[in-house]
């Protein structure tokens, strides 16, 4: 049987391997770029064998997804550790700021987690970054500030700034004008947020919401062009009865 020591020590060296791996292959990120990610090359600038590098990561995919958590650790950690201000839209903005900046510094690596683009596949570190967002807009939802669903907002985002970032790396360097973001930024944000201020009760935000639709939705007596309004727009009768029933009892 294996001792405690010896397990112990077989766990040290593989994690001494990873490191060692994960390191090389970031090196050759950062000086060749995406193109010279192979296994082989890695294996090679980490002075291990190909079948090392297998075992440890199982294959390219498995490496290439613990590169882009090796290489984001630090924007992660800085996500991370993100004090709460009392307005969570100053967050998500302090939070679109720092995903914008370290993409710019970071080329190859931002190349390596947004545009390496594989269908039903998502770094561990993206699902992360991905779930700190969704995180700052659901306080932003229960402060009253959201007019979409969070879901919605947090891809309105997503593809607003990895879209941009991704647009101005495809550019000469000298180019790049990280200015234009900021004008994105704003309008992102107005497609998503509403003007309430941060700690309304949600409650009433939601009372004021259904009875200003209510008000837009009128009585179901017939319109200046005939015809219930709601009842226009495919629902029958009967479900038209029942939304105004449920966002009365929305606006109590």
């Amino acid at each position: 049987m294996k001792g405690v020591g010896s397990e112990t020590s077989a766990t040290t060296d593989r994690s001494e391997q990873s490191e060692r791996i994960l390191r090389a292959a970031a090196n050759l990120l950062r000086e060749q770029g995406p193109a010279a990610i192979s296994t082989r090359a890695v294996a090679t600038a980490a002075g291990v064998q190909t079948p090392t590098l297998y075992r440890l990561f199982g294959d390219k995919d498995g490496l290439l997804d613990a590169l882009a958590s090796y290489v984001f650790e630090s924007y992660l950690a800085e996500k991370r550790a993100l004090e709460a201000s009392p307005d969570a839209i100053d967050d998500i903005r302090h939070g679109w700021d720092i995903h914008v900046e370290f993409g710019l510094n970071n080329p190859a690596f931002y190349a390596l987690m947004y545009g390496n683009l594989r269908p039903g596949r998502r770094p561990a570190a993206a699902q992360e970054n991905g779930e700190i967002l969704r995180r700052l807009l659901e306080r932003a939802r229960r402060q009253g500030r959201l007019r979409v669903p969070v879901e919605t907002a947090a891809r309105h985002i997503e593809a607003s700034t990895t879209g941009a970032v991704l647009l101005l790396l495809s550019q000469p360097e000298n180019e790049r004008d990280p200015d234009t973001l900021v004008g994105l930024c704003d309008t992102v944000m107005a497609s998503i947020i509403t003007d309430a201020e941060p700690d309304v009760d949600v409650r009433t935000t939601i009372a004021d919401r259904a009875l200003s639709l209510l008000a837009a939705l009128g009585d179901d007596r017939p319109g200046d062009r005939g015809g219930d309004p709601v009842v226009d727009t495919g629902l029958s009768a009967a479900e038209a009865a029942v939304l105004r029933e449920w966002l009365t009892a929305l606006t109590r």
